[in-house]
């Protein structure tokens, strides 16, 4: 599974977390500034509240204030920080400066409650300010406390902290996301791990292995009912597969007993070259009978293929049992390769059926007059060589094929020996391969696992 490819699921699906994960980082650090802002406006504003609480504290009896730069020593005022005292009755006790004096003195005296202002173009700088008046408890009685300092006092300090955190974000972020889109990719790849491994089952189910079905554990519960309704048409396949292979080994079996009334009627009759021609039809028919009731059992039955089976002694028995064929028809067979015996492990009459199909096949295309040469070698392999007209390449997978044969094909075969021979050979896992007859024509090598 390409995760690059753009139908990928995992491509998808990290796309989408990325492009989430970026807006949310994006919402975080909008968020971040805000309360950033709003956390150092409710800071700002306690300040001013300690402030008024301790300027009504530092009132004497006498009417009398702690020296402004004690305060100041002691962390109460700040630089730019202005205030006013008033009396009960109005009158300004105190004040940092005149103006903020006089101000105080304009406004109507403070209450229970803060009075939030703003003061604009206040002072020689002619900055923007921000506080309340509130009344408060002092050693004289009530007091009205006039507190304020300028916008930008607390702002300068806060641009200056969250410029900083936006420089070193500027790269930690990036580095951030990108190891947890990395982390995310593998977390998803992980997770769709179980769908790779069914993918898996499923391209190893094949028509000789329609039992096998798709495993359900720890697959996620989205993609369950898939598989199981994949598993579900597997079970009808393989019924239509079965009712298919019964279907046809019936109608095979069916068809052997009139054949053969057929045949032996035809072997008492005397007559010219039509009966003759008739006689090889019939022989047709009954050789594609017989391999299609052979081709039938092997996708219904399995083969044990545990025994000890003597190779050469099984291609001299073949060689033998089709000596007579080759002679009529003015042919020579021959064995040859090693005389000891080669055990392997198989099914004896398999492996028979194996070499009388190749045999067969190599009489059916080598010229009269010309020898077909079955060797064994003593590593488990035997080779099967004929003087016809040879096997083009591009040919050599789909001779195995049911039912397949080539243009031009002379003879009478039906296109289902090959494909028998490639069956048996699957299962004794071996392996069957083609190559040119250096003398001219084909050559079958059969390679068996020596036991």
């Amino acid at each position: 599974m390409r995760i690059l490819h753009p139908r990928s699921l995992q491509l998808r699906l990290a796309t989408r977390l990325g492009v989430l994960f970026l807006v949310a980082t994006v919402l975080a650090a909008a968020t971040f500034f805000y309360l950033s802002y709003r956390t150092a406006d409710s800071l700002s504003t306690r300040d001013l509240f300690r402030l008024a609480d301790e300027l009504a504290e530092s009132i004497e009896e006498d009417g009398s204030l702690e020296p402004v730069s004690q305060l100041a020593a002691r962390g109460l005022l700040e630089e730019h920080t202005v205030f006013a005292i008033r009396d009960g009755d109005g009158r300004v006790i105190t004040a940092s400066d005149d103006e903020i004096g006089r101000i105080a003195a304009s406004r109507p005296p403070a209450g229970p409650r803060p009075h939030f202002f703003r003061l604009d173009a206040f002072g020689a700088a002619e900055q923007v300010y921000y506080g309340f008046d509130l009344r408060q408890r002092s050693e004289i009685g009530p007091v009205s406390v006039l507190v304020a300092e300028p916008d930008d006092a607390e702002d300068e300090l806060l641009n200056a902290m969250l410029e900083e955190i936006a420089f070193a974000g500027a790269w930690i972020i990036p580095i951030f996301v990108a190891a947890t889109l990395l982390v995310g990719v593998f977390a998803i790849r992980s997770g769709l791990r179980p769908l790779r491994e069914t993918a898996g089952q499923a391209a190893a189910i094949k028509p000789e292995a329609m039992s096998v079905r798709l495993a359900t554990e720890d697959l996620p519960s989205e993609v369950l009912p898939f598989v199981d309704a994949v598993n579900r048409a597997l079970d009808r396949l393989e019924r239509g597969f079965a009712l298919q292979r019964q279907f046809t080994a019936n109608a095979a079996h069916e068809l052997r007993t009139p054949l053969a009334i057929v045949t032996a009627a035809l072997d008492d009759l005397e007559g010219d070259g039509k009966l003759a021609k008739l006689r090889q039809d019939v022989a047709r028919m009954n050789r594609l009978v017989a391999q299609l009731l052979h081709v039938a059992r092997l996708d219904s039955i399995v083969l044990d293929v545990t025994a000890d089976v003597d190779l050469r002694e099984c291609a001299r028995e073949v060689v033998e049992y089709m000596a007579p064929l080759a002679v009529a028809q003015q042919r020579a067979i021959a064995l040859s390769g090693t005389t000891s015996p080669v055990i392997i492990k198989g099914n004896r009459h398999a492996i028979g059926d194996v070499l009388r199909n190749l045999v067969e096949n190599a009489l059916l295309h080598t010229p009269p007059h010309t020898e077909v040469l079955v060797d064994v070698s003593h590593e488990g392999s035997v080779t099967v060589c004929d003087r016809g007209p040879g096997i083009p390449a591009e040919d050599r997978e789909r001779i195995f094929d049911r039912f397949w044969r080539g243009q031009g094909t002379s003879g009478t075969g039906a296109g289902l020996g090959l494909a028998i021979v490639k069956e048996i050979v699957k299962i004794h896992d071996a392996e069957v391969a083609i190559f040119d007859n250096p003398r001219g024509g084909a050559c079958f090598i059969l390679r068996f696992r020596t036991g």
